[in-house]
């Protein structure tokens, strides 16, 4: 049956008039029917998705690699992390300079791969420099002054405590520093003393996040660093476990 169906399509496309059951008709059906197995065995063996080619996989390894890496890295080393040879992880960098500086018709990136000191690193292009440094030093915050830092320490150590109380300490007026130090919020208003209306003032938590520490019970302790053990900020009430 399968035969005759093949046949008589053959003959169809051939345009013949031969009568069915003919010897060449029935060859053309063979070779048809056989030309169509092959074809659904190639289909059925074919993977579901083609694996991406050696080389695109490397160079996505490397750049993985690089875009991480805070210094330089030789072609040997990125040859060892990717376990392959040094002559093929150099083809692959070569490949990606060529795709980060637009080369072949592909988009040139703000970045660019460079060679430095025998190594190999992502670097901002030249001309966009300005614009980085500029968002740099928009990010990055200014400096506290010594004499704010003096403040910070004395209110983490002896809080809450009021502007009185620091000025005592410190021997100066010290309005305008603690204006700066809830401005930058290292320092926060607590309460304020219900008999003489001062406020007074603890540290905050971007402080303990800016210090890398989980509370105040991780300050270091500050008696060592004084003569007699006993002189600097007084009295210990207040204090984290007493931490004068």
């Amino acid at each position: 049956m399968t035969d005759d169906v093949h046949a008589r399509g053959a003959r169809a496309r051939a345009g013949g008039s031969a009568e069915p059951g003919g010897s060449d008709e029935i060859e053309d059906a063979r070779a048809l029917e056989a030309e169509l197995r092959a074809a659904a065995a190639a289909r059925a063996d074919a993977p579901a998705h083609a694996a991406p080619p050696v080389e695109a996989s490397i160079d996505r390894q490397l750049e993985a690699i690089l875009m991480i890496a805070d210094q330089p890295q030789s072609l040997v080393a990125l040859a060892a992390a990717v376990g392959e040879p040094v002559a093929v992880v150099r083809q692959a960098v070569d490949r990606l300079v060529a795709d980060f500086d637009g080369v072949d018709g592909t988009v040139r990136r703000g970045f660019e791969l460079r060679e430095v000191g025998g190594g190999w690193r992502f670097y901002v292009r030249s001309e966009l420099d300005a614009v980085v440094e500029q968002f740099v030093e928009a990010e990055r915050p200014a400096r506290l002054s010594q004499a704010a830092l003096e403040t910070l320490a004395v209110v983490a150590y002896k809080q809450p405590i009021t502007r009185s109380q620091i000025a005592a300490i410190r021997a100066v007026n010290v309005d305008g520093v603690v204006r700066t130090l809830v401005a930058r919020g290292l320092i926060e208003e607590s309460f304020t003393d219900s008999e003489t209306g001062a406020i007074n003032y603890v540290t905050s938590e971007l402080l303990l996040q800016q210090l890398g520490i989980n509370s105040l019970d991780e300050l270091p302790l500050i008696s060592p660093l004084l003569e007699d053990g006993a002189d600097g900020f007084g009295q210990t009430e207040g204090i984290p476990d007493g931490r004068v």
